[in-house]
């Protein structure tokens, strides 16, 4: 049987008329839909050379510099970690945009990971690249991260705007209320400060632990196919793309792992590695609310936890896996199925069923028969990243590419993509427009089904629901030039021209490319879909060549810095499947990307010393945002009880494999998020003493809390050990750590919980 699903897409509304309240907005919130958002195939992985012989540029003026041939070139190099944690409850997931999608609890916590390469003869020129556990990157973060380091005094001030990228792992499954803009803001019912701040106090915290481990140390990469870990959810679209084109690839989206790996001179330990691989964050179902970093994460912490104690890595191993060109893949390997008993698959079209709608079909992820809400197949595809990750970690002695030249280089800038207009190769002058989201936009996609009667490949003025049309009346209609500029994609929300209260969704977005050596980063706004990736990662790498030596290697990461939703080809845009309809800035769009880079890649050149034009400023939002979120009142204990008191005890005996429960009086974890810190923990003992041996960084331990009686303020928490079938057995404990707030005054005060023990054989 199916699991339920909840469907329920971003929302949005009109220009906000004088007379239209601002709770009116909130209230669109409730019925619009949106998100960002072929058999198994075998698990396996296929080893290729670092640089793809189908990416354009390729020649045999350069030559392969592996770790056989000695150890590159040296550079500053830092890794830093630090726990982003947010409000796990009672806070709107930022992803799927679904108004029933409120935190209830933590599975694993998330992490900003940050990663400083810079030039060991001019110390100033380095950067910094940021892997945040969050749907993306946003410019609301990106200021708060800036003014963080700005804040910590003159040795971080070669930090700034031209050097630092702000990513995200395109994770559905986190605390929203974060964005900069309010089209987002919506379903999340506005801004939240301590979502907005955990985020971006963590970032600061990574950058400088990074910086504060700078060494010299060398940099190689090497890359892997991982066959089984993506799948195509827009294979229509992708299929109008032309012929010849697609030829020259195996798949339909893109399988290749590209890892770099961070290595100190000093004693040979490898510090860290940073991936990049193409696959969205949705393996976690949108019926989901325990907070996780989706299939990445589960990467992430994996990769970390095997590198304690092995004699290659340094203490404090980093591990971030990126984003790349994600806008049309998905983790959901098992295909598109229609959930309404027909059995039957959805279709190539529009991805619907029978009925004619997109709400029955959905993805389903390689263990979709666990009907777990993708918490299985969610660490599958995380455990398959980690896998291609290690394999390429482990032959670096045998292969890889080193990266060589002493160049480092990054440059930033912003541009307004409203009506921008420029030149195609041919000479064809275009334009991009402010910002429009279209209908199939609300189909949502098979990661995440939109609402009423939307569909994917509608390029029609479609009439959907009822309701829909009521909703219609109300909304902004674009003005002519705009409908123009947007063709062929019919206009549903002209969000780009909205700006009351504030702007509803950017038309400013960052155009910056990060370099070392011959190993040069994208670092892009938006989700390019596979063939976008593809067109513009070639065009940069032609275009270095001029400023390369070494025949470049070019990656893209994101989405990043300013969320601008999706980069798809002008092709796949003319079939407005969700990608197409979400592509902003209309069908030039890729083009323009390509354009600003390409024509800026001067400033990555060795003896550059200048830098791009800063552009115009976007609008900072974070103190005019608005918020209907409430906060903690007060938290008590039943009469006769205490903070911390168990409810629930453990039975006295487990097997391995089975789920230990213990359930506590508690309080809202609101009151402290215990960054860098635990609400859970397992404890073994060991003769008169006890060590814990999990925590909230575990995936198989869930943190879930429930409000039991919101007048009084009471709370219970169940912290559930998943047993892993290889746990030691032995003598254990569950503990947990919450911390109550006060009625009067609003004291905060810690306590604990401890159960009673158990025994695991």
């Amino acid at each position: 049987m199916a699991p339920t699903y909840v469907s329920s897409r971003r929302t949005s509304g009109r220009p906000v008329l004088a007379f239209l309240s601002i709770f009116s907005i909130f209230i669109l919130g409730t019925f619009l839909a949106t998100k960002f958002g072929s058999a198994p195939r075998q698990h396996s992985f296929e080893f290729r050379h670092a640089t793809s012989s189908h990416e354009a540029g390729t020649s045999s003026r350069w030559e392969s510099k592996t770790r056989a041939d000695g150890k590159g070139d040296k550079y500053l190099i830092g890794v830093g970690k630090a726990d982003i944690t947010g409000p796990v409850v009672e806070i709107n997931f930022a992803g799927y945009a679904d108004l029933s999608q409120t935190g209830t609890g933590l599975r694993q916590r998330i992490y900003s990971r940050a990663f400083i390469i810079g030039d060991v003869n001019n110390p100033d020129d380095r950067f910094a690249y940021l892997v945040l556990d969050t749907q993306s990157g946003d410019t609301a973060i990106r200021f708060g991260i800036l003014d963080g380091l700005a804040a910590l005094g003159d040795d971080f001030a070669v930090y700034g705007k031209g050097n630092v990228a702000v990513t995200g792992t395109h994770a559905h499954s986190g605390p929203g209320a974060w964005f900069n803009y309010l089209l987002p803001q919506v379903t999340s019912l506005g801004f939240d400060e301590q979502s907005y701040q955990a985020i971006v106090d963590g970032a600061v915290l990574s950058i400088k632990r990074a910086h504060e481990s700078l060494t010299e140390g060398y940099l190689d990469f090497g890359a892997v196919n991982i066959t089984d870990g993506n799948l195509s959810r827009s294979l229509y679209a992708y299929l109008a793309n032309p012929a010849e084109e697609r030829a020259q690839y195996e798949d339909d989206v893109d399988k290749e792992m590209t890892v770099l790996k961070f290595q100190r001179a000093s004693d040979g330990k490898n510090i860290g590695i940073l991936t990049w691989y193409p696959v969205h964050g949705t393996s976690i179902y949108q019926n989901s609310t325990h907070v996780a970093g989706d299939n990445k994460g589960v990467a992430e912490v994996m990769f970390e936890k095997a590198m304690e104690g092995e004699d290659s890595a340094a203490s404090g191993f980093v591990a971030g896996f990126s984003q790349a060109n994600v806008g049309d893949t998905t983790p959901n390997t098992l295909g598109a199925w229609c959930d309404d008993g027909s059995g039957q698959q959805c279709s190539l079209e529009n991805s619907t069923c029978a009925d004619g709608k997109s709400q029955h079909c959905h993805g389903r992820g390689p263990l979709f028969d666990q009907l777990d809400l993708g918490i299985a197949s969610c660490y599958e595809i995380g455990k398959r990243q980690y896998d291609g990750a290690r394999s390429v970690y482990d032959s670096f002695g045998s292969s890889g590419t080193s990266v060589v030249g002493s160049t480092v280089k990054a440059f930033h800038f912003y541009h307004d993509m409203s009506f921008w207009k420029f030149q195609l190769e041919n000479g064809t002058e275009v334009q991009t427009c402010p910002a429009a989201l279209g209908y199939s936009f609300a189909a949502g996609t098979t990661d995440g089904p939109g609402a009423f009667d939307f569909t994917q490949n509608d390029s029609g003025e479609p009439s959907a629901s009822p309701v829909w049309e009521v909703i219609k009346s109300l909304l902004r209609a674009p003005s002519p030039e705009q409908q123009a500029c947007q063709n062929p994609k019919p206009v549903l929300l002209d969000v780009g021209e909205l700006s009351e209260p504030y702007p509803w969704s950017p038309n400013i977005i960052d155009v910056q490319l990060l370099r070392v050596g011959q190993f040069i980063i994208i670092v892009s706004p938006g989700e390019a879909t596979t063939m976008s990736g593809r067109r513009w990662r070639a065009a940069v790498k032609a275009a270095a060549a001029d400023i390369v030596d070494t025949e470049p290697k070019v990656i893209l990461g994101g989405p990043a810095n300013t969320y601008a939703h999706y980069i798809a080809t002008p092709e796949e845009y003319g079939i407005q499947r969700y990608e197409g309809a979400s592509t902003l800035f209309g069908q030039w769009e890729l083009p323009a990307y390509i354009n600003l880079t390409v024509s800026n890649i001067r400033y990555l050149a060795p003896d550059s010393s200048s830098l791009p034009d800063p552009g115009p400023t976007p609008p900072d939002n974070r103190n005019s945002s608005l918020s209907f979120i409430t906060g903690v009142v007060q938290d008590n204990a039943p009469l006769g009880k205490s903070f911390g008191d168990v409810v629930s005890q453990p039975a006295d005996k487990y097997a391995r494999g089975a789920v230990v429960n213990a359930t506590f009086v508690g309080a809202n974890p609101r009151n402290n998020l215990r960054l860098d810190g635990t609400f859970t923990a397992v404890e073994k003992q060991d003769g008169d003493s006890w060590t814990q041996v999990r925590d909230d960084s575990d995936w198989s331990l869930v943190y879930t809390w429930k409000r039991t009686d919101t007048v009084l303020g009471y709370s219970e928490v169940t912290v559930s050990w998943e047993t892993e079938p290889d746990a030691e057995a032995g003598t254990y404990r569950i503990k947990y750590y919450g911390d109550s707030k006060a009625l009067v005054g609003g004291a905060i005060t810690a306590f604990d919980g401890t159960s009673n023990t158990f025994t695991l054989t």
